[in-house]
């Protein structure tokens, strides 16, 4: 989608979108307030507003898997050979 969309690095922005989206349901489901939630993840409460809203901003890739290990959840990284000619990168839930 981003790349049909001519957006540069499509795949850094669609791997950032899978992993607000994972947060994004965590917290939702989580009961706590935005408040408590800034406090896990270590953030201002507005920008724990921009997570709920499904909004990656300006967190990095990384920065996001960090706020995934806060809210206690495992994350494994996995490299493989290309099966075909584009690079893939994804999250999967489990």
């Amino acid at each position: 989608m981003f790349a049909d969309l001519g957006l540069p690095n499509p795949e850094q922005k669609l791997l950032k979108a899978q992993l607000t989206l994972q947060i994004y349901s965590i917290l939702k489901d989580s009961g706590m307030t935005q408040a408590e939630i800034a406090k896990i993840l270590g953030v201002q409460q507005p920008q724990v507003s921009l997570l709920m809203r499904n909004r990656a901003g300006t967190f990095s890739v990384g920065r996001l898997m960090e706020f995934l290990t806060a809210l206690r959840r495992d994350v494994h990284i996995v490299v493989s050979p290309a099966r075909k000619e584009h690079r893939t990168l994804s999250v999967v839930s489990a």
